[in-house]
């Protein structure tokens, strides 16, 4: 028997309009739709993007479990355990549709599973379905262009990484910061340092039913934003 195929399917930032025809029809045929979660129980942001696009009634849903921890032995055993529920699919010649929320090959969680996938089982192929990620997406939102004829642009996770994150500042154009929630009280003070408050955007959940812009970014010192919130710094 044929081994089914490992797609990588792209969602999109959070509006559901904006899933490729592609994306979809990948959806519609594949027999197994995989999708990311925190914890047993917990809702998927990529599932509920989708949503309405995946009829259950002729799908397995296969709600895979990705500990939040940095524990080594944790991580490769739950990992371990997650590629081979997938590949199981796989081995009885079953499609399965990873979804993931932005693009499956920029900071998703779809990578890990494929170079794993790859590692441990060669022989599966293995099929990204690009997306519209956040980044785009956030541009779009606030009518601003990441970069133009010889400007430059970086994507960066926020850290806190001080002096890092003031150097991506000063050698870029535009900085689209993505996690910055955790740090966005150090990156007030870069930016306040770097006289750039007025030249940044944060937002939270870009094109989503629940997003939410914050214009005024010194406003948000001290505050407990979403995890998926993102900065932007256009000069």
């Amino acid at each position: 028997m044929a081994t089914g195929t490992l797609y990588g399917v792209g969602v999109g930032p959070g509006d559901p309009e904006l899933i490729t025809v592609k994306a979809y029809r990948i959806m519609k045929e594949s027999p197994v739709i995989a999708y990311p979660r925190k914890r047993k129980g917990s809702k998927s942001y990529a599932y509920a993007i989708a949503e309405q696009y995946i009829d259950q009634r002729d799908k397995e849903m296969l709600g895979l479990v990705f500990p939040m921890t940095k524990d080594k032995a944790i991580l490769e055993r739950e990992w371990n355990q997650t590629v081979n529920e997938v590949y199981e699919r796989l081995a009885q010649g079953r499609d399965v549709a990873f979804i993931t929320e932005g693009d499956p090959m920029l900071y998703s969680t779809f990578i890990h599973m494929m170079r794993l996938m790859q590692e441990k089982h060669p022989d599966i192929q293995i099929v990204s379905i690009p997306g519209i990620s956040s980044v785009n997406g956030v541009a779009s939102r606030l009518g601003l262009p990441l970069a133009d004829g010889d400007e430059h642009v970086a994507v960066i996770p926020a850290t806190d990484d001080r002096e890092q994150m003031r150097q991506a500042l000063l050698n870029h154009d535009c900085v689209v910061f993505l996690k910055v929630a955790k740090v966005i009280d150090l990156m007030i003070d870069v930016l306040n340092e770097l006289d750039l408050l007025n030249k940044a955007s944060v937002v939270t959940k870009v094109t989503s039913g629940e997003e939410v812009v914050w214009p005024n970014v010194a406003d948000l010192k001290g505050l407990d934003l979403e995890y998926l919130t993102l900065m932007v710094v256009r000069k």
